[in-house]
């Protein structure tokens, strides 16, 4: 009897100290990254040959633990996350179309080049420094996103645009952390404005 008691109290005692150890880790996720944010400056859309397209203005601040996982061989995968939505009066919102455009950036230890690989397309463009590399992945210039053929007539659309470091392109020890860290999860709030 007294050591069925032995292992119910020990039994306890770990779920005890896991749950304090879990309380612990959702506490320090929980406190902001100083200095870590991403943020949509400015987004428009225009209309060229017949196809919308998106100009956008995006502030990557990364955190001091992604910038040093990306010195140390691991590549950080941002997405861009894109709804075009019909307005309706008496109902939710029609979602017309979802665009999803994801960008690597890495950095290459034995040439100190950093390099963004554009996950859609798979080009690649070289930056000599960090800066250069993390203003040209805010820099999205002449980005594609619909026919205006697809649109109907004289309905009211707009254009969400969301900006975020994909956890799940991470390494699984390091997207563990990430879930229960503010220095990984970073996303933008969605910008929305009228598709003109």
């Amino acid at each position: 009897m007294s050591q069925a008691r032995g292992d119910n109290e020990a039994r306890a005692a770990r779920r005890g100290a896991l749950l304090v150890l879990l309380a612990l880790l959702a506490a320090w996720g929980a406190r902001p990254a100083l200095g870590a944010e991403i943020v949509v400056n400015a987004a428009e859309t225009f209309l060229v040959d017949k196809v919308y397209h998106l100009d956008a203005r995006i502030d990557y601040g990364f955190s001091d633990q992604a910038l040093d996982a990306l010195h140390n061989g691991v590549p950080l995968v941002v997405q861009l996350d894109i709804e075009i939505n019909r307005l309706r009066e008496y109902v939710w919102n029609e979602t017309i179309t979802t665009l999803r455009q994801r960008y690597q950036l890495a950095y290459e230890a034995l040439t100190g080049r950093y390099v963004i690989t554009n996950l859609n397309s798979g080009a690649d463009t070289y930056y000599s420094s960090l800066g250069m590399a993390v203003d040209a992945l805010g820099d999205v210039d002449n980005l594609p996103l619909l026919d205006a053929g697809l649109l109907a007539g004289g309905e009211r659309y707009n254009v969400s645009l969301r900006a975020s470091l994909d956890l799940e392109a991470l390494p699984v020890p390091m997207r563990i952390m990430g879930y229960f860290s503010s220095d990984w999860r970073l996303a933008s709030e969605w910008r929305i404005w009228p598709l003109e």
